[in-house]
């Protein structure tokens, strides 16, 4: 299957929104702060993700342990952009490498990594897009973390009550985060993301 790849988020002037998935004390201090504190893992990669759905698959609807809180970070738009300028995908696309080589010294140069996979509609199905994931490690991650985010939001109870409306049968999608197609018009970008 040939799936679209673009970035489908909630977004307005200034924030993209983004999904991350923790335990309650991870989750509780970063809403307290507005950023990450002392429990959460600097020297660990960490992903956003701004496809709600695809978050929805890949926590279970925030019952998998250790991803029972779901976050929504609102990030600077110019930070967003900025991640993507310096992200490197996850495994090489002979379109856009020359040679594996090539491509081996930009992932292992970069603190930005893109992964594509399929998107998921509420009951977990893929479907024809790919959802984004940008990974950030290293100084780029304390950079983000110093002032990329505008608003961290707990979805945990909304999410909850979602589940269980879908469980029953009665989700109405509308009620879900509204997503549309990101406008990235860098062709460089788009090529080296394999867009």
């Amino acid at each position: 299957m040939e799936y679209i790849k673009e970035v489908f988020a909630q977004y307005d002037r200034q924030c993209i929104r983004v999904y991350q998935a923790y335990n309650p004390v991870i989750a509780k201090e970063a809403v307290a702060l507005q950023t990450f504190g002392e429990n959460f893992n600097l020297n660990r990669m960490t992903w956003i993700k701004p496809s709600f759905l695809w978050m929805m698959y890949r926590s279970n609807w925030g019952t998998k342990k250790n991803q029972e809180c779901i976050l929504a970070l609102d990030v600077y738009m110019e930070k967003f952009n900025e991640l993507l300028r310096k992200a490197v995908l996850t495994s090489p696309d002979s379109m856009i490498y020359k040679g594996s080589t090539e491509w081996e010294k930009a992932f292992e140069e970069t603190t930005v990594y893109c992964q594509w996979d399929p998107d998921r509609n509420v009951n977990g199905n893929s479907i024809n897009r790919a959802a984004i994931q940008v990974g950030l490690k290293g100084t780029t991650l304390k950079e983000f973390l110093a002032d990329g985010i505008y608003r961290i939001e707990d979805l945990t109870p909304l999410v909850k009550k979602w589940n269980v409306q879908r469980k029953q049968g009665k989700l109405n999608s509308k009620n879900l985060p509204i997503e549309r197609i990101y406008p990235i018009k860098n062709n460089e970008i788009r090529k080296r993301l394999d867009m």
